[in-house]
């Protein structure tokens, strides 16, 4: 990957990961209880989703006026009135291999987490949370209606230091998990933004793996 996808000593650490994020999100969440079950969980509007998600993709639109952005704190928990989430958010970091955490089997997978690799939300750049889309055991999860998210729509990140980072969805996209356009979706934004990343698509019965992933891009409201 690039030293050129960001400037920024914060965005440069994400950089070096984006490769492996997209890798360690799919290994554990696809446990296809939407397929197994026959219940399938929102995608996003076709008049939204990008026509060849292979090719290089433009960004996705942001706030006219980049906010100079909140100091660094972690986020604590996430309000998404329009699915119904409401929920603590934890912490991942890398594994061994180098691929990016996500929620571990336990009393911890139905909750979002929050990548730390990636700035606080409220901070210039991409903040990332991942959450999964179901599990045999239990059905849906955390992030099983993020594809029906809509532009406009809100997101609330309450934070350590007691302030709150509020957002508002540009767009949803699907993209496959093997032309996963990592610049769009992890580079780095000199406004503060937010992506919340699950799996979708259909399942793959040989990997047991979604063949998708699911990325809602949003901004930081400056007045919320």
């Amino acid at each position: 990957m690039s030293e050129t996808i960001s400037k920024s000593p914060r965005g440069r650490r994400l950089a070096v990961v984006v490769a492996a994020a997209v890798l360690g999100l799919a290994g554990v969440s696809a446990i296809g209880y939407a397929l197994g079950d026959q219940h399938s969980a929102p995608e996003p509007s076709p008049a939204m989703a990008a026509p060849n998600p292979a090719a290089p993709t433009a960004a996705p639109p942001v706030a006219p006026v980049a906010p100079a952005g909140l100091s660094a704190s972690p986020p604590v928990s996430i309000d998404i009135p329009a699915i119904g989430v409401s929920s603590v958010v934890n912490q991942v970091g890398l594994n061994p291999d180098g691929t990016v955490g996500v929620p571990q089997e336990g009393p911890l997978y139905d909750q979002p987490a929050w990548f730390r690799g990636s700035p606080a939300p409220g901070e210039p750049g991409p903040s990332v949370i991942l959450g999964h889309i179901d599990s045999a055991r239990n059905g849906p999860s955390v992030f099983f209606d993020l594809g029906g998210l809509k532009p406009g729509q809100r997101v609330r990140v309450s934070r350590a230091d007691h302030t709150a980072a509020t957002f508002e969805i540009d767009t949803v996209q699907s993209y496959p998990k093997s032309a996963f356009p990592q610049q769009t979706v992890y580079g780095y934004t000199p406004q503060p933004s937010l992506r919340l990343i699950t799996c979708g698509g259909s399942f793959d019965h040989s990997t047991r793996q979604y063949r998708d992933n699911t990325v809602v891009f949003a901004h930081l409201l400056t007045n919320a």
